[in-house]
């Protein structure tokens, strides 16, 4: 594929040529995409080319997006401005199976998790009740029920409004009405009219879901089940923190912890990783 760098060579300063970005994120399909951004300010000048060239690689995007901002309050936003293009944000992208729809602008979507998605997808076993917190427009939810379709139920609940109608309309889309139970709420308030009765519970916010550990073991059923737990490391020590998070709370409920994996799912800063650890909890 040819790279935005090579695009670019000859019309823009040399200088500027490494100081390019080396990636960027496309949400959608090739029926219509978003990509999205990262220009520093040293090549902000060029952003509209950069945004253009990226048009030029990608037919199917539309838009082009550079972000203004880290992501904000509880629904995990990001400020955005567009570079390049014209027309909706909204797109339909395609992920292992399932269709998600959603506008990158008004909810929080990374289609860079996608083989994180299906990891935990692939160990749901049939008759499981999942509980999934923070389940934004689904990815999650329609990635275990497209995975498992023998699964008894899967929980989703979501916070933000927007997020939530997207998470609907997803369901319905892949038509898994009666597998997805999507519910509109805070976490903190919802969670507990399934508590005891969860195998598994996914928590895919790496900022702040340490928070919420008192409500997943209270969604475990009394024997136990797995907990897949998200946070934000340092490279040089990864998995240390999070595990002892997990085996705080985990014998807080009575419960003993035992570490099933653990891995690097995606960088979120210079030396800094969004890990995922995966718990089974058992009656101590």
């Amino acid at each position: 594929m040819v790279r935005l760098k090579e695009m670019l060579r000859g019309k823009v300063p040399d200088s500027v040529l490494n100081k390019l970005p080396t990636s960027f994120d496309i949400v959608g399909s090739r029926e219509g995409a978003v990509a999205i951004v990262e220009v520093s300010e040293d090549v902000k000048e060029y952003e509209r080319m950069i945004g253009e060239a990226i048009m030029h690689i990608h037919r199917n995007v539309r838009v082009v997006l550079a972000k203004e901002s880290a992501r904000e309050g509880i629904f995990r936003t990001r400020r955005y401005r567009v570079i390049a293009g014209s027309g909706s944000t909204e797109v339909i992208h395609k992920e292992h199976g399932y269709r998600l729809k959603l506008d990158p602008t008004k909810v929080y979507f990374s289609p860079r998790e996608a083989t994180e998605r299906l990891r935990v997808a692939s160990q749901v076993a049939p008759g499981e009740t999942v509980m999934v917190f923070f389940a934004g427009v689904g990815p999650y939810a329609l990635a275990i029920a497209k995975r498992q379709p023998r699964v008894q139920k899967i929980i989703a609940i979501e916070i933000n409004p927007k997020a939530y109608d997207y998470l609907v309309e997803n369901i319905r889309l892949n038509k898994l009405e009666g597998l997805i139970e999507p519910v509109l709420g805070d976490v903190k308030k919802e969670a507990s009219r399934w508590f005891g009765l969860c195998d598994r519970v996914v928590m895919p916010l790496p900022r702040g879901a340490y928070m919420f550990l008192d409500e997943a073991y209270n969604c475990l059923k009394p024997q136990g089940g797995v907990i897949h737990f998200y946070y934000w490391s340092g490279e040089d020590d990864l998995y240390s923190k999070a595990y002892y998070l997990l085996e705080r709370n985990a014998n807080l409920h009575g419960f003993c912890c035992m570490l099933l994996a653990a891995r690097k799912v995606s960088p979120y800063a210079p030396r800094v990783y969004k890990v995922a650890v995966d718990v089974l909890a058992a009656r101590a």
